[in-house]
């Protein structure tokens, strides 16, 4: 059956919570399971719209998962600290500069969360694999942002 966009999402968020979905064709076939019908084209453009990322599962493997905030929210301070405790392993600055490390693949989930944190000393985020850096406002400095993430990550 062919549901509502928001439906499908649902159904979609659902199946990522229950299962190690590691590529679209594998959700595709998980939800056909389920007796919804989608096309690859229609899952890509709700794994973007829910929000939904890859992260590296245990074993190193590759699958997707959605944040706990939709995109478009500012996340609460309380929901920064646990993505930071949960995925910062170190933090250093220079000038107005800093630099955030992560496990292999996880980079992108903690600039994500400092993304929509809407912190006013971040100025935006840069994501690599295992790495972020973080553009701190010239007028707090790389040091204190530096200092905040690192109490923020429990470090």
């Amino acid at each position: 059956m062919r549901l509502p966009r928001a439906a499908r999402q649902h159904r979609i968020e659902q199946i990522l919570e229950r299962h190690a979905v590691a590529s679209q064709g594998q959700l595709v076939e998980l939800l056909a399971e389920a007796g919804v019908e989608a096309t690859q084209a229609t899952v890509s453009r709700d794994l973007e719209e829910i929000g939904a990322v890859k992260v590296r599962a245990a074993g190193g493997e590759s699958i997707y998962a959605v944040p706990d905030l939709p995109k478009d929210r500012v996340a609460p301070e309380e929901h920064l600290r646990r993505v930071l405790g949960d995925w910062v392993v170190e933090v250093t600055s220079s000038a107005n500069l800093v630099v955030v490390r992560t496990p292999p693949g996880s980079a992108h989930v903690v600039a994500s969360a400092l993304d929509r944190a809407g912190l006013a000393e971040v100025v935006g985020t840069v994501a690599g694999d295992d790495t972020l850096l973080v553009v701190a406002d010239e007028r707090i400095g790389g040091s204190a942002l530096a200092d905040r993430i690192s109490s923020l990550a429990g470090l």
